[in-house]
């Protein structure tokens, strides 16, 4: 018992997850730097006895607001630290650092479109993949998706037929549709903007996605799992893909733009649990 930490405690996000590596500075009451203690991958603190005595202890991660706690150390020089909660720097919350990994299963890659200017057509892809990347500085978060463009599926064999063709998504030429995130920026509470490049039909354009962060929680199967919403909305023409037919009333048969809309559940860790 004699070799226990003297100074203990844990490092917290909001919602109770680790924040790995956070650094403690524990100053006196003139300012002075009397220890200086980094935090472990679980988020725990540990570290030798100080002297009896008042302190402050200033506890700072990257990504992170700092946080100070009052440190009374009595003779025996053991104090508690307790658990320092961290916020999010700009106040916003999301997963805990590290790779999550889309679950399709549990997700869904949908596309809307107008039709004779009146009413909408929804399609959904059946086969896509992808990974979230949650960094310790949540700006430079990544995230990568790969869609089967031929998966499309809106309900009607002879439209989709003539979706996968080369007058719209031309699956034959071009078969993968991928996304690449290179990084956040906050506009909410739990609000951001994804900025990254899209490739479809052969041409790659910026593409930013309004995501909305839904929560984080276990899943039945043991692991843990993190929800999120994101749409945008894209140019056909954007992407080559120039195809309408203009009725005797003008009205052209497709908009031409497309709504895009993404529900997607994700699994912590570098790849899914056994099916």
């Amino acid at each position: 018992m004699d070799d226990a930490p003297a100074l203990r405690g844990t490092v917290r996000t909001r919602d109770g997850w680790a924040v790995p590596h956070a650094i403690v500075t524990v100053t006196d009451m003139a300012g002075a730097q009397t220890a200086r203690v980094q935090a472990g991958e679980d988020g725990r603190i540990a570290a030798g006895p100080l002297p009896a005595g008042t302190y402050t202890a200033i506890v700072t991660a990257v990504g992170y607001q700092p946080a100070a706690a009052t440190l009374i150390v009595p003779g025996s020089g053991a104090a508690r630290l307790g658990t320092v909660t961290l916020a999010r720097a700009g106040g916003a919350e999301l997963p805990p650092p590290g790779p999550w990994t889309i679950d399709p299963v549990h997700s869904s890659v949908a596309a809307v479109a107008r039709h004779l200017g009146l009413s909408s057509v929804r399609g959904r892809f059946g086969a896509f993949e992808g990974r979230i990347e949650v960094a310790g500085q949540v700006e430079r978060s990544r995230v990568t998706a790969r869609i089967e463009a031929a998966s499309i599926d809106t309900g009607n064999k002879t439209r989709d037929d003539h979706l996968r063709s080369a007058d719209f998504l031309n699956a034959d030429a071009h078969p993968v549709i991928e996304y690449a995130g290179e990084g956040l920026t906050a506009i909410g509470p739990d609000r951001w903007t994804v900025h990254g490049n899209l490739d479809l039909n052969g041409h790659t354009r910026p593409v930013d996605l309004e995501l909305s962060y839904l929560g984080t929680g276990p899943d039945p199967w043991g692991g843990v799992r993190a929800a999120f919403r994101a749409t945008t909305e894209l140019r056909r023409a954007d992407f080559g893909i120039r195809y309408n037919q203009i009725l005797e009333a003008g009205v052209a048969a497709v908009g031409e733009s497309l709504r895009v809309e993404l529900e997607i559940q994700a699994v912590q860790g570098e790849s899914l649990p056994p099916s």
